[in-house]
């Protein structure tokens, strides 16, 4: 054998080994690659339930603290309700005349 066909010979090797080896090792990139886009998939699904989560317990706290004034008649005629909208609270009181 000559010294150019021992060169191609190991040239050919390398080559079909390389080729080996990335047939080998694509599945488990794919398989990384998967998992990375799952993780930032699950990162952005908590982060929303968390911002929803907070949104509801403000709202909850808002509700709570309009009840306990009311409760103690600490209320204003006038409240404006987390949505926006304005409530309006009339009170009426009646006297006997004898």
């Amino acid at each position: 054998m000559s010294n150019t066909q021992q060169i191609f010979s190991a040239g050919k090797a390398r080559g079909e080994g390389q080729a080996k080896a990335d047939q080998v090792m694509q599945p488990a990139s794919d398989k990384a690659s998967d998992a990375a886009q799952s993780a930032r998939e699950s990162h952005e699904q908590a982060a929303g339930f968390l911002q929803q989560t907070g949104e509801q317990v403000m709202n909850m706290a808002h509700h709570a603290t309009d009840a306990v004034k009311n409760a103690v008649g600490m209320d204003s005629n006038t409240t404006t309700a987390s949505s926006g909208a304005t409530t309006t609270r009339t009170t009426t009181t009646t006297t006997k005349r004898n």
